[in-house]
């Protein structure tokens, strides 16, 4: 039988082949370069009364049955099948991070637009204060949110070496999405994107759980109309380097949640607690009962106090944050503004020995009227940075640093001294 399907093999190549059937000689006209074994399967003939003929048929249903071998999930479903089977496919697949933990993810198929279409929402305020969605970028910060207790709801990875980057078991209610590199790096923010966004749910201040607390200090940062992302990024990142107790932004900031503000702020949304879109009353709230207020200021030369309008400083926003945004200024409404008498100190000075809150307004429109307000009635002062002449000021992220970190200096300072005071007094008490 073999030696007969060799021989056919053989002369099919040939224009003209002559085959001996039974001692009968006939000719076949054929085609070159025609494979007839492709167009159409041999058929074998048994002669009759074969023995094994219907094992030979079984085997060869057999091979056609396990020749159906179902798709892997490593592998892609390409254009096989419907979509209905392609998704139960899909859905299968599992990644695993040990021997005994499996967490299922899907592909996405070809023009499956649900990254483009997330990460486009995510990006804009309305809709992550509407659906309450954010979009994180980056091995570090999503592994910082899930630290946290942030709730993820869909994670696209490149690879699975990706995806293992992860703590996985805090992602088992999440929906896991793989997708090609070439379209997280079409929509990534990073110049060079890792492979990883997530989307989360926008995190609650309240309901996160934040391991720097242990370390942080009775230190409160109140920003006020800081309108750069960067600056505001930098800021948040100072201030959880210093450990501060709480980062409290009044409204009129820039929105924490944005794309730049998350890259300079390098994780501090989840090292410490931050409350945004607050009204000075709320900011009143959120600080202990006795705490000291400090401004910070670019100018130690001029005395604030009643005598002065808020348009006779450049530092001092003259808009104030509870008036109606379409009502109009006017001289009238100026006037009625009075400043309060807020004395001015060096930062270097000992100001930090309570709990503390320092206010730091943006560069393009200043403080309000109302922080100074706060800080007179906290009984405190404005702080200045002396600089060497000719120099207009710091950038406010510069500024914000070194009187964080002179704060927290000097807190830490008045907790020792106050531990010794009452070692020697216990002590003196004890001799």
């Amino acid at each position: 039988m073999a030696t007969y399907i060799g021989r056919m093999r053989c002369l099919f190549s040939l224009e003209r082949a002559v085959f001996l059937s039974r001692g009968n000689i006939f000719s076949v006209e054929t085609k070159r370069y025609v494979r007839g074994l492709r167009r159409k399967p041999v058929r074998v003939i048994f002669p009759e009364n074969e023995k094994h003929k219907g094992d030979v048929k079984q085997a060869i249903s057999a091979g056609k049955k396990e020749a159906k071998v179902p798709l892997r999930a490593e592998q892609h479903p390409g254009d096989r099948g419907d979509l209905k089977t392609r998704n139960s496919q899909i859905s299968s697949a599992t990644v695993k991070s040990n021997e005994t933990d499996e967490v299922p993810f899907e592909r996405a198929l070809p023009g499956d637009k649900r990254l483009a279409r997330l990460v486009s929402v995510a990006r804009s305020r309305t809709f992550r204060e509407q659906q309450g969605k954010v979009l994180l970028e980056g091995r570090r910060l999503i592994c910082d949110a899930l630290n946290a207790g942030a709730v993820p709801q869909t994670i696209f990875f490149s690879t699975l070496e990706r995806l293992r980057e992860l703590p996985l078991d805090k992602l088992r209610r999440a929906a896991l999405v793989k997708v090609k590199f070439e379209d997280i790096k079409l929509w990534s923010d990073l110049v060079a994107p890792q492979g990883v966004i997530g989307i989360f749910s926008r995190p609650d201040a309240s309901r996160l759980r934040f391991e720097a607390s242990k370390h942080s200090v009775p230190l409160s940062l109140i920003c006020n109309n800081i309108r750069d992302p960067g600056n505001l990024g930098t800021m948040l990142r100072c201030a959880a380097a210093a450990g501060c107790h709480q980062v409290l932004l009044t409204k009129g900031c820039v929105d924490i949640w944005e794309p730049k503000v998350l890259r300079a702020a390098m994780g501090a949304h989840f090292h410490l607690p931050i409350h945004p879109s607050l009204t000075w009353e709320e900011v009143e709230d959120h600080l202990p009962e006795h705490v000291g207020v400090y401004v910070a200021d670019t100018q130690k030369s001029l005395e604030v106090n009643s005598s002065h309008k808020p348009s006779d400083f450049g530092w001092i926003s003259t808009t104030r944050a509870h008036r109606d945004s379409h009502l109009e200024e006017s001289d009238s409404d100026e006037e009625e503004l009075s400043l309060p008498k807020v004395d001015a100190a060096a930062y270097h000075n000992d100001w930090a020995r309570s709990p503390v809150a320092l206010v730091v307004g943006g560069e393009t429109y200043g403080i309000s009227v109302e922080a100074l307000q706060l800080a007179e009635k906290k009984a405190g002062c404005r702080l200045f940075v002396p600089m060497v002449p000719h120099v207009d000021s710091l950038n406010s992220a510069m500024a914000a640093s070194i009187l964080l970190f002179e704060g927290r200096k000097q807190l830490l300072n008045s907790t020792q001294n106050s531990g010794k005071k009452r070692r020697n007094n216990a002590g003196q008490r004890l001799s």
